[in-house]
């Protein structure tokens, strides 16, 4: 068996390769090894985005976790950063998200954070997987009133955190949002009237198995075309369990999380909220993001792909803001980890403060042409393009041509059995070519 966290939890097709009995051992397993130095009855949460094996994983899930002695805490659908906040808010040992993101419906996912509402390191996932493939013998034996019980907890707690994060009203603005029938289908449509937003709620009919459909952060098509025939301000997209956020200007073009970042950190930097005067990116990060930081001055630390890695460098530097391109932004601020609500909410703020046009405030970085490829590759030969000079051979002679005005960047997914194929330059009909000449090679080669 390989691994089983990958970088954002646990994934697979639901009932395929995520089954019932591996949920249970999770959270027997996560149960012990997070609350196995709590000296009281440890207390877990748990959500779950709206895809219709959320129900089957979280009663297994659920089950491992009363069978080790904890209490288990169900909060319902909710999007992943609301559990990040509300294991501090209440108190908890732990807290467990049962989602696949912005995964299609068939796939799930179980995530854990800790206490302090941080998903967990590298080695805490080793440990929790080295105990269930060590058969889990070492758990002890709970029975009589020592048995963990569920209870049902529901809370608008987390609405009213992510409202607090700005001081001001949104009653003039026009506001397309697309909650991808996520975990964002209720909160965010309930934040957003609070603020006294001129809403219109698409995608906002959640029934287990159009999640991510067509719609939200993936499929930006329905909410550019919604902006433009409706006149709005702006549109925001949420993706499936709601911790990344995209936007659309009120031309119906992209605002992604590159730019997004770019804004945040332009007008943090303005207020004197920009730590160290720095932003954490990815390496995925549009070439043109680092151009626009050196231009405002604002220093930009790379880190590998996956939030989990941008917030431990800014854990590790006190740094206040990072994220990545799909729009998963973290405001340390505010939230441990991901949060789409919020950072939409600090968005709109920006453009209500400055009385800018997103369209205006986008023009702070020039994207460069960019095209990614993906392929399907067997799982045990993901990482082996580092070594085959054929596919060697084709990237180098790319970086070659491309020189100092582009960049090539291959690498394999963190969840799915892809290996993705990524070319920056100035010309994008000659980068395409170059992205798919690399792609086939890889695809005879590891396919």
């Amino acid at each position: 068996m390989g691994r089983l966290f990958g970088t954002d939890g646990v994934r697979g097709i639901a009932n395929t390769e995520l089954l019932p009995e591996l949920a249970f051992k999770l959270g027997k397993a996560g149960a012990y090894v997070l609350t196995k130095t709590t000296k009281h009855k440890p207390k877990i949460l748990i959500a779950k985005d709206t895809r219709i094996s959320g129900d089957m994983l979280e009663a297994s899930l659920v089950s491992g976790i009363c069978s080790a002695g904890a209490k288990a805490r169900l909060l319902g659908v909710l999007p992943t950063p609301a559990v990040a906040y509300l294991v501090r808010e209440y108190n908890a040992d732990a807290g467990v998200v049962i989602s696949a993101s912005h995964n299609p419906m068939e796939h799930n996912g179980i995530k854990f954070f800790d206490r302090n509402g941080y998903k967990l390191s590298d080695a805490l996932e080793d440990e929790i997987e080295r105990v269930i493939l060590s058969g889990m013998d070492e758990i002890p034996s709970i029975t009589g009133d020592q048995i963990g019980k569920i209870k049902t907890k529901r809370s608008s707690d987390y609405i009213d955190f992510a409202l607090k994060s700005i001081d001001c009203d949104l009653d003039d603005m026009k506001i397309v949002v697309d909650c991808a029938n996520g975990a964002a289908s209720s909160v965010a449509p309930m934040a957003l009237e609070e603020l006294e937003a001129n809403m219109d709620v698409i995608h906002n009919d959640p029934n287990g198995i159009n999640i991510n459909d067509g719609c939200g952060s993936t499929h930006m098509e329905d909410l550019c075309a919604r902006v433009k025939s409706i006149g709005a301000d702006v549109g925001i997209a949420f993706d499936g369990d709601a911790d990344r956020l995209l936007a659309v200007d009120e031309n119906g073009s992209l605002v992604d999380g590159d730019i997004i970042m770019m804004i945040l950190a332009i007008h943090y930097k303005s207020l004197g909220r920009l730590k160290k005067n720095t932003l954490v990116a990815t390496v995925m990060s549009n070439m043109g993001l680092f151009i626009a930081a050196k231009e405002h001055g604002i220093n930009v630390v790379k880190t590998a792909v996956g939030d989990r890695y941008v917030l431990e460098e800014m854990l590790k530097n006190d740094y206040s803001l990072g994220g990545e391109q799909s729009g998963h932004i973290i405001i340390r601020d505010y939230n441990t980890t991901g949060d789409g609500l919020v950072t939409a909410l600090q968005l709109l703020s920006v453009m209500k403060k400055t009385g800018k046009k997103l369209s205006e405030l986008a023009k702070c970085m020039t994207i460069l042409p960019q095209v990614l490829v993906n392929i399907a590759v067997l799982p045990d030969k993901k990482m082996l393009y580092v070594e085959d000079p054929e596919i060697q051979a084709k990237i180098h002679e790319a970086e070659t041509i491309l020189g100092e005005r582009g960049r090539v960047l291959v690498r394999p997914s963190g969840t799915e059995n892809l290996l993705r194929i990524m070319i920056e330059g100035e010309n994008h009909e000659q980068i395409n070519t170059m992205a798919n000449d690399i792609a086939q090679i890889a695809k005879e080669r590891l396919s």
